[in-house]
């Protein structure tokens, strides 16, 4: 006779408890199986889904781990049969055509030399030329934010673009033969282009 303290309850194991206890190894099973983390657990949700249709069909369960790892080769297989190919062998590999267009550094010198021309505008000047061209807002828009008419904002921005395209430093950087631009762009649907 056995005693209550060296009897063993065995509980069934359910498809929640494997997939808890087990669902860490097999997902690193999954892992080594495709390089994307992403596509590893949507494999190991596919071959998971296919050991749930089979669950009541399993009777030995010490063989779970088996079961799921031989549905990830699996699907994994049939994965990558079914995938699509882009790739076709040529004589000769083509070449791109080269990219004609502006140097992005010189580009980026130009806004940096802008924005610096910009600073040194008074404040309200400042204010106004950032809110118009920066901000992208109209002239009724900013003469409201800054408390102010729209006369005012017209005037002050004429001034501050005229400004601008006295500025030596502006002009300096706008007048590299590479570059060829003006020292400040004209407007441009309420943009000031740089």
């Amino acid at each position: 006779m056995t005693s209550p303290a060296t009897a063993s309850t065995v509980t069934p194991l359910t498809f929640t408890s494997y997939v808890q206890a087990r669902g860490p190894v097999l997902l690193r099973t999954a892992r080594s199986l495709t390089p994307n983390p992403c596509d590893a657990e949507d494999l190991l949700q596919t071959a998971l889904a296919k050991t749930y249709q089979a669950w009541e069909r399993i009777e030995d369960h010490r063989a779970l781990d088996g079961y799921v790892r031989r549905a990830l080769v699996n699907t994994r297989t049939s994965q990558w049969r079914k995938r699509r190919v882009d790739e076709y062998a040529v004589a000769a590999v083509p070449e791109p055509e080269p990219q004609h267009g502006p140097d992005p550094a010189e580009e980026q010198g130009m806004r940096d030399a802008m924005w610096q021309a910009v600073l040194r505008l008074p404040p309200r000047q400042r204010a106004m030329v950032v809110l118009r061209y920066y901000e992208d807002l109209s002239e009724v828009r900013t003469a409201e934010l800054l408390g102010v008419s729209v006369g005012t904002v017209k005037s002050a921005v004429s001034r501050a673009l005229a400004k601008l395209r006295d500025d030596p430093d502006l002009a300096a950087v706008a007048g590299q033969p590479a570059a060829g631009r003006t020292a400040v762009p004209a407007q441009s649907g309420g943009r000031l282009a740089a």
